[in-house]
């Protein structure tokens, strides 16, 4: 049986435990043998920088999947030293792996909206299967016009027929109750986090004087 790896990247500003039931079901989902947690370097899209450095983030990280065997981390996006694209790591990626392994990226519903705007959007479905965490009152009728052709296109609802790349597949995932911001937002003013992070990470951002700040 050829190697089943899916892909989840993040800006992970901290990691923290829904992440975790996110990246475990994903794996679970489509019977992956691996998920690998690939934290953004220079993340483009987003308007507001990261509040920790990326050599932190890719720390958090490694902390918080270490006792969980199905996930690694990959620090590929951290190294670039210019804007990581989503096509140039499927790329090194599959390079890597083979065109005999199956290959998952994960994204969300709201990520798909916007799939358009992503460089060289249209090769990505060449190099990997796109797995779509669906979140609430996402409507298919919404999305750009190539979008939505390709959602009607490639979706398939089951893996009678799996392939190595050029699926999309809707996902029954966890929804993700807390966020990122509403973490750091918590640690700055000094509330309880305990029940949102794993521990090791808790314990690195308080070492680290991380998040004392809004």
């Amino acid at each position: 049986m050829s190697t089943r790896l899916g892909l989840f990247g993040g800006t992970f500003d901290p990691i923290h435990l829904a992440h975790l039931r996110m990246a475990e079901a994903f794996a679970t989902e489509l019977e992956l043998d691996q998920v690998k947690l690939i934290p953004a370097g220079q993340p483009y899209h987003r308007q507001q920088q990261p509040g920790a450095s990326p050599q932190q983030r890719l720390e958090m990280v490694t902390l918080a999947i270490a006792n969980h065997p199905q996930l690694s981390v990959d620090d590929r996006e951290i190294k670039r030293p210019h804007a990581a694209y989503t096509i140039d790591t499927l790329t090194e990626i599959r390079q890597a792996i083979g065109q005999e392994a199956e290959l998952w990226f994960l994204i969300g519903s709201d990520s798909l909206a916007t799939l358009h705007t992503w460089q060289r959007w249209q090769e990505l479905l060449t190099l990997a299967n796109l797995a779509i965490a669906m979140r609430p009152g996402f409507n298919p009728q919404r999305l750009a016009p190539p979008v939505q052709q390709l959602w009607q296109q490639r979706q398939v609802a089951d893996f009678s027929n799996r392939s190595t790349s050029g699926t999309i597949r809707p996902l029954v995932l966890p929804a993700i109750e807390m966020s990122a911001s509403n973490i750091r937002q918590r640690l700055a003013q000094q509330d309880s986090v305990e029940t949102l992070i794993p521990a090791t990470v808790l314990s690195y951002i308080r070492q680290h004087g991380l998040y004392q700040t809004i």
